[in-house]
C-alpha cells in the first residue's frame, strides 16, 4: 500500500513538473486590429496558440468598460492577448496572419468600424518582438503590397484590461449575429485558406 502511494506521488510530480515546465515555454503576444471578435476568432484557430484573451489596452483610463471603450474617449484599443509556445508557432508567423486578416493602412479604422479603439497596433513584450514587428512593416512598405503606407503602431506593451466575460469566445457562441456571419465568418474562411499549415483541426 506504502508503495503505490509512493508511486502516485512520483506520477503526480512527474506531471506537474512537465506542465510547469509547459507553462515556462510560453509567451504573449498583444495585437489590436479593429474588432477584437474578429482577433480572437482568428488567433485561436492557430496552431500553438493555447489561449486567446480580448481586453483594452494602450489607454489612460483604468477598468474600461466595453461601453466607456466603444465610446472612443478612453484611449484603448480592442486588443487580444495571444499566449502561445514559440516552440510551436513563431511570432514572426503570429505577424504574418496579424497583416493578412485586417488592413493595415487605414487609420483608425475596420470597415464600418471606425475610432482610435479600432486601430492597428503591436504591444510588444520585448525587444526582439519589437525588431520582428517593425522589420515586418518595414519589408511590407517596401514590397507595396497596398496603396498606402502601414499606419500600424508599435508600443511598449504596458497594461491590459480583460473584457468582459460575454466577449470570451464571442463568435463561437454567437453564430447567428449578422455581425458575426457579414464581418468574421469571411475573414476566418480568408485565414483557413490562406494558412492550411497552421490552422488547428
Amino acid at each position: 500500500m506504502r508503495r503505490l502511494h509512493l508511486i502516485i506521488l512520483l506520477l503526480f510530480l512527474i506531471i506537474n513538473t512537465t506542465m510547469s515546465q509547459d507553462n515556462n515555454k510560453l509567451q504573449e503576444a498583444t495585437f489590436g486590429a479593429g474588432c477584437f471578435w474578429c482577433t480572437e476568432a482568428i488567433f485561436s484557430r492557430i496552431e500553438g496558440v493555447k489561449k486567446v484573451v480580448p481586453g483594452y489596452s494602450g489607454g489612460d483610463k483604468k477598468n474600461p468598460t466595453y461601453k466607456e471603450v466603444c465610446e472612443g474617449n478612453t484611449g484603448h484599443a480592442e486588443v487580444a492577448m495571444i499566449v502561445y509556445n514559440p516552440e510551436e508557432v513563431s511570432f514572426a508567423k503570429l505577424l504574418e496572419v496579424f497583416f493578412k486578416i485586417h488592413n493595415p493602412t487605414t487609420l483608425n479604422r475596420q470597415g464600418a468600424d471606425v475610432g482610435t479603439q479600432y486601430r492597428s497596433v503591436i504591444f510588444y513584450h520585448n525587444d526582439e518582438q519589437k525588431e520582428l514587428a517593425q522589420s515586418a512593416i518595414n519589408k511590407l512598405n517596401a514590397e507595396k503590397i497596398w496603396e498606402n503606407p502601414i499606419v500600424t503602431q508599435v508600443v511598449p506593451f504596458s497594461v491590459f484590461y480583460v473584457a468582459e466575460d460575454y466577449h470570451d469566445n464571442y463568435y463561437e457562441n454567437n453564430p447567428a449575429n449578422p455581425y458575426c456571419q457579414i464581418v468574421i465568418t469571411p475573414k476566418i474562411e480568408k485565414f483557413q485558406k490562406v494558412f492550411t499549415d497552421i490552422t488547428k483541426e
